[in-house]
């Protein structure tokens, strides 16, 4: 098998050979080379065209975010972020995921981290993910026109609507294109599930609501749900509706992983399933593995529920939305520019 080359990007000369051994103790990887700033990344980047990239977000010359932009219209290829948890890191970090980079790891402590082998499996394992991503040019796509797989579920106008929107990796950029073209006034609250560690999903959040009409927000516990507001789970919380005196409202917890993920897309899908007398919208978006197939099982036994997924030309990791199509319970498959769209022609 041949194995995937990768060019390590940091302006810690120890980071970059840490990163290097861990790397290469790896047989399916081989590190070409290592860079010490953006502008040197993407020299490398382009020259010796690797498979994937790993790519630090603070950096002198040219930091990590104009480093990406400049990969994805010069020489496109996934690239990693490996981020800090402060404040300034995770915002960082989601510019960078804007800009093109398909997924990041977060360093256990700071910028040069001592303790880098406890994310060692996890970067493994998201290099080899990647190195199967499609990565497009940062171009527009002409969007395909919506097309059914099965008919749509009967339109229950007189209930109150739901959307749910399961995501992971290429989510935050998918999560833009969507989220955005939303209306101010959608007559539905809106829950996403994104998977994502601790500390980053505020940081998604901010940048959402500040490029959306729609008001986005991180959710909180015990928070009532309303209309024309998006609501994203917290990094390792649970998220789950439950019903109170008439009134819907979000319950975080801290239990168990489940299929390895926590948040998991399937815990707020049979959430949902267990509400009686609201439409959903269930929405599956790009993202590696099967998280929300069992839900949408669950939301379609129980009825009133339109599934959409993300069609396989638009997906980054087309894992999520094909385990989805998979269950013969999707109702639409639908291009990333058209996901919006689709939703409201569901409400």
């Amino acid at each position: 098998m041949k194995q995937i080359s990768v060019l390590v990007v940091d302006d810690s000369a120890f980071m970059r050979k840490l990163i290097k051994d861990f790397l290469n103790e790896d047989p399916r990887i081989k590190v070409l080379d290592t860079a010490r700033n953006g502008q040197e990344g993407i020299n490398k980047t382009i020259k010796l065209k690797p498979d994937v990239v790993t790519m630090d977000v603070e950096m002198p010359v040219l930091n990590g975010i104009e480093a990406v932009k400049e990969i994805m219209n010069q020489q496109p290829v996934p690239v990693i972020m490996l981020s800090s948890t402060t404040k300034a890191g995770a915002a960082n970090t989601i510019l960078a995921m804007e800009a093109g980079a398909i997924d990041f790891i977060a360093k256990p402590s700071g910028a040069i981290s001592l303790d880098l082998h406890k994310v060692k499996e996890e970067l493994v394992e998201k290099i080899i993910t990647s190195s199967r991503a499609k990565i497009k040019p940062s171009v527009t796509i002409q969007a395909p026109s919506i097309y059914k797989k099965e008919p749509r579920a009967p339109r229950m106008n007189n209930l109150p609507k739901l959307v749910l929107i399961g995501t992971s990796t290429g989510g935050p950029r998918a999560l833009q294109e969507v989220i955005t073209k939303l209306p101010e006034e959608i007559p539905a609250p809106v829950l996403v599930v994104q998977h994502m560690p601790p500390g980053f999903t505020q940081s998604l959040a901010n940048r959402l609501n500040s490029l959306s009409p729609v008001q986005v927000k991180e959710a909180e516990h015990h928070e009532i749900i309303k209309k024309g507001t998006v609501y994203i789970a917290p990094g390792g919380l649970h998220m789950r509706l439950t019903e109170k005196m008439g009134q819907l409202m979000i319950t975080l917890d801290k239990e168990l992983p489940v299929g390895g993920h926590r948040p998991a897309v399937n815990v707020l899908f049979e959430s949902a399933a267990k509400l009686k007398n609201y439409q959903k919208i269930a929405v599956i978006m790009t993202g590696m593995g099967s998280d929300g197939t069992d839900g949408i099982l669950k939301l379609k036994e129980a009825g009133l529920t339109s599934v959409i997924a993300e069609a396989e030309e638009s997906c980054i990791v087309y894992g999520m939305p094909k385990a989805a199509a998979l269950t013969k319970k999707v109702d639409e498959v639908v291009h990333l520019e058209s996901i919006a769209e689709a939703i409201q022609n569901n409400l």
